[in-house]
C-alpha cells in the first residue's frame, strides 16, 4: 500500500477473528515461539503463499 507521501506503508490496518480449540492454539504459539517467530507472522506467511498459489494469471 502507498501512503501520500509515495512511501510503501508497512502498518497493519486489518483484523482477521477466528476461533480454534485451545489445545491447537497453544501448541501452534508454543511451535512458533519454539522456532523463534509469531503466530501472527506465520498465518500472515500462510494467507501470502495460498493467495499466489491461488491467484489467476
Amino acid at each position: 500500500m502507498v501512503g501520500k507521501d509515495g512511501k510503501i506503508s508497512t502498518k497493519k490496518n486489518s483484523q482477521l477473528v477466528l476461533r480454534l480449540d485451545k489445545d491447537e492454539r497453544d501448541a501452534f504459539v508454543g511451535l512458533c515461539k519454539e522456532l523463534d517467530t509469531s503466530a501472527a507472522r506465520e498465518i500472515r506467511r500462510f494467507i501470502r503463499g495460498f493467495m499466489k498459489e491461488n491467484a489467476e494469471s
